[in-house]
């Protein structure tokens, strides 16, 4: 398939993806407000896609094709590896606030 075709279909699935990475900027804009896991995830989803968004421009360029795919692989990996750690944190995060309304119940 023609390198222009291929820009053309990452530049849609890219745009299709603004239902995952806008809320993700919501996420990161809210700072604070959101806790560790969430911005984390949030994080991890912006990297995959600017994973596949940086796709297109290089199927327009005159790099091999590979470089591409490269750069796709690049991204859902580190999205993946943040999204892994980001589950972690998640789970000490929900153990920690269990601690503290176990706490709070025994001085009720």
């Amino acid at each position: 398939m023609a390198h222009p075709v291929l820009a053309l279909g990452a530049a849609a699935v890219t745009l299709a993806g603004n239902v995952w990475y806008l809320p993700a900027l919501v996420d990161l804009r809210a700072g604070d407000d959101r806790p560790r896991a969430t911005r984390l995830a949030a994080v991890a989803c912006l990297v995959w896609w600017m994973g596949a968004a940086a796709a297109g421009p290089l199927l327009l360029s005159p790099l091999p094709g590979w470089a591409a795919e490269a750069v796709v692989v690049v991204g859902a990996g580190a999205g993946g590896v943040l999204r892994c750690v980001a589950a972690g944190v998640g789970r000490r995060e929900q153990v920690e606030q269990a601690r503290r309304w176990e706490a709070l119940a025994l001085r009720v």
